[in-house]
């Protein structure tokens, strides 16, 4: 008997990027339509569990680097690493006008296990 597969714990990293603050102010809220589809659709991706975010936006002004820090972060349970794609792939086919989500923000994300603390 085999035991069900561990979920990937997963870190969505997201960065905002400088073609995002170059955007006329009455841009902006397309581009936060299409985050809100991808955070919507990385939840409605089957066996999905998502466990938390956070924002740094408020002690993070402009523009990410190229690394960490990121602007903010997703933490999810994921049956494999095809979902993991599939939610990364989601900046690619979400559409801002003629643009992708690609164009106003970057994702990376870190895959591992959940840290399971023993009893001592």
């Amino acid at each position: 008997m085999t035991s069900p597969a561990k979920p990937i714990r997963t870190l969505f990293c997201i960065a905002v990027d400088q073609t995002f603050f170059q955007l006329p102010f009455a841009e902006i809220g397309k581009v936060w339509a299409g985050f809100s589809a991808f955070m919507s659709g990385v939840a409605k991706l089957p066996g999905v569990t998502v466990l938390g975010t956070l924002d740094d936006d408020e002690t993070m002004v402009g523009t990410s680097p190229s690394g960490f820090p990121f602007t903010c972060y997703l933490l999810a349970d994921c049956p494999d690493r095809e979902t993991v794609k599939a939610a990364c792939n989601l900046f690619r086919t979400i559409e801002i006008g003629e643009y992708r989500l690609w164009r106003y923000m970057r994702i990376e994300a870190r895959m591992g296990r959940a840290l399971e603390i023993p009893n001592l």
